[in-house]
């Protein structure tokens, strides 16, 4: 089967790879699609923290599917159903992985696409117990983008949004704008996006921010927001979002900054504000995304600007790196 490898740093090609047999438990899955985050972009570079990679690899984190067969003790009604999954393999045995937490597994960071194969291929095989089935009608397009919107989910779970609430997003990339239809089935009276950059600031109002401000007009939001979701990862884009947040207020950061990021601790014990943090997604997030796809209150398509055949994978990296210019979310079509 096809699958689009990265050997080392740089080193990204289209390859024939061995077809997949499910071990026990496992699904082996037909992708439909794939998508592409700047953490992909990292695998590419080089920029990923060692430890949470390993060359050579089929990245692909964020995918959807069908699946094709069944490994032994798995139910065979399976078979043909719309799935996506989650990515953090785990032991299933410690504590967070029974409180459904496989992020915090204690046997350490071990996920599909960056230290496991990934969806950047025809086919990937998948824990049947971490599978999401999908209502039959779904756009497996859309549902692509339920990884990100998993991740979007326990940050807005974090973020305990309360009726009238006033809440600013800062970052209108895939996490944020998530982010903001997530928190609208809370009754925020207001949910403001902080972006500089055009295009996504476009996407935020589709996805229902009530405003979209750039970085340079902020001053009425100093200090007056109940909630800040932080999801650009930017090296101050943290800094910026607890300026935002109200005397005992509540700050999340899901964004993962490329280098060492300043907050003033002072300021956040001054102010005593609450701190959460997003790595991945639990599991009830990944239900709440799947349910919000399939209530229509989630419409992760308003995201997709492209769609790339694998054997254009150097041109899908291209548009994600921002090299042919600024575009929405990138799937890939194995």
């Amino acid at each position: 089967m096809r699958a689009a490898r990265i050997d080392r740093p740089g080193a990204l090609a289209l390859v024939d790879v061995e077809p997949l047999e499910p071990a026990a438990g496992e699904a082996v899955v037909t992708v439909a699609y794939a998508g592409i985050c700047g953490s992909d972009v990292e695998l590419f570079r080089g920029g990923r923290p060692p430890g949470f990679v390993e060359y050579p690899l089929i990245p692909g984190h964020e995918w959807s599917g069908t699946v094709a067969r069944v490994g032994d003790g798995v139910d065979a009604g399976l078979v043909g159903r719309k799935v996506v999954g989650e990515g953090f393999r785990s032991c299933g045995r410690c504590d967070p992985c029974r409180d459904g937490n496989a992020v915090l597994c204690a046997t350490g960071y071990d996920e599909i696409g960056f230290t496991r194969p990934g969806a950047w291929a025809e086919q990937l095989t998948v824990p049947a117990a971490q599978l999401h089935v999908l209502p039959g009608d779904v756009d497996l397009r859309a549902a692509a983008l339920l990884e990100p919107a998993a991740c979007s989910a326990a940050a807005v779970a974090r973020a305990a949004i309360e009726p009238g609430a006033r809440v600013a997003v800062v970052g209108a990339g895939a996490l944020g704008a998530l982010a903001v239809q997530l928190a609208r089935r809370h009754g925020p009276a207001e949910i403001v996006v902080v972006e500089p950059e055009p295009g996504r600031a476009d996407i935020a109002a589709r996805c229902g921010a009530t405003r979209v401000v750039g970085p340079d007009a902020i001053d009425d939001l100093h200090g007056c927001c109940d909630v800040v979701i932080e999801a650009a990862g930017s090296t101050d884009s943290a800094e910026l979002a607890l300026g935002l947040v109200r005397r005992g207020g509540r700050l999340v950061l899901a964004g993962i900054p490329p280098a060492a990021a300043t907050v003033r601790v002072r300021d956040l014990v001054a102010a005593r504000v609450d701190v959460a943090t997003v790595f991945g997604a639990p599991s009830a997030a990944w239900r709440d995304a799947v349910a919000a796809l399939a209530t229509g209150a989630l419409d992760p398509a308003l995201l997709i600007s492209h769609t790339v055949d694998l054997a254009e994978i150097d041109t899908a990296i291209a548009l994600v790196s921002g090299s042919m210019g600024a575009v929405g979310k990138v799937l890939l079509a194995p």
